[in-house]
Order: structure tokens, then C-alpha cells, then sequence
């Protein structure tokens, strides 16, 4: 049975380790293509549907169209963090709920 100091000490390890990893993931690209534009996958969808048929037009349009990149950015992070916000939650309510009916079960042991 390990310590626990030796798991912690692995804990930090594998933490720092995947700290390390995101890095990477984030820098290696903007290094190794310098100058390249990493745009997202609408401007993509829509220069392909141009391509496709020049006479293409939407059959919907934004209700709020963001004054500006940075803004719609802001929308879009905000929406990502709210949605990893509620896969936490729920993600932890239900680890919590497992650990609570294990000590429940081995206390009537």
C-alpha cells in the first residue's frame, strides 16, 4: 500500500506533466507555422459553400450580430467555460454520490 506522500508526490508529477502537454499543444503550432491564420471552422464551411454554388444565400441570420471579434471571442469563451462549468458540476455531484454510497456500504459491513 503506498503512502500518502507517495501519492501526492505522483499526483503533482502527473499534473505538472499534463500542465506541460497543454504547453506544448498551444505553442509547438504557433512555432513551427509562423505567420499561418488559424481561423475557425465557419469561415471554412462558408468559402466551400461559396465554391460550391456562388449563388448561395443564408435561410437564417444572426438575431445579435457582436460589434466587433473580440466580442463574439468573448461570447464564445464565455460559452465554453459555462458548458465545462456543467459537465464539472455534474461530474463531481456524481463522483461525491459514488464515494458517499461506498462509505455508506462499508460502514454497514
Amino acid at each position: 500500500m503506498q503512502s500518502s506522500v507517495t501519492k501526492k508526490s505522483n499526483s503533482i508529477k502527473l499534473t505538472v506533466i499534463l500542465l506541460l502537454l497543454v504547453l506544448a499543444i498551444i505553442i509547438v503550432p504557433l512555432v513551427v507555422q509562423k505567420g499561418a491564420e488559424f481561423g475557425g471552422a465557419d469561415g471554412e464551411a462558408e468559402s466551400v459553400i461559396t465554391e460550391i454554388n456562388p449563388n448561395y444565400e443564408p435561410w437564417f441570420s444572426s438575431i445579435i450580430e457582436p460589434a466587433s471579434g473580440e466580442i463574439e471571442s468573448l461570447l464564445f469563451a464565455s460559452q465554453a467555460a459555462f458548458g465545462a462549468g456543467i459537465i464539472g458540476y455534474y461530474i463531481g455531484t456524481t463522483r461525491t454520490k459514488k464515494k458517499m454510497r461506498d462509505e455508506r456500504l462499508n460502514d454497514n459491513r
